[in-house]
């Protein structure tokens, strides 16, 4: 008897808007990207660059200088 004078309870769920993505903030994304990207390369290339500075030196400090092509390979 109960059962029969319940009602159903209907719920609307709404849900949020979604951020519209324009291509102003694509862009700037892809902006950001490159940045990043050069940024890493130089710094790489910065430090690459030191190394091979710090060996070329301490081989003149220490006098290591590396043996030649030609005498390496007995081209005469």
């Amino acid at each position: 008897m109960l059962l029969a004078l319940q009602r159903a309870v209907m719920v609307h769920v709404v849900e949020q808007p979604v951020e519209e993505t324009t291509v102003a903030d694509v862009l700037l994304g892809t902006i950001g990207l490159t940045g990043a990207l050069i940024l890493g390369a130089v710094i790489l290339g910065a430090l690459f660059g030191a190394l091979l500075i710090g060996i070329k030196k301490t081989r003149e400090k220490y006098q290591l200088e590396p043996v030649p092509d030609s005498e390496a390979l007995k081209i005469t």
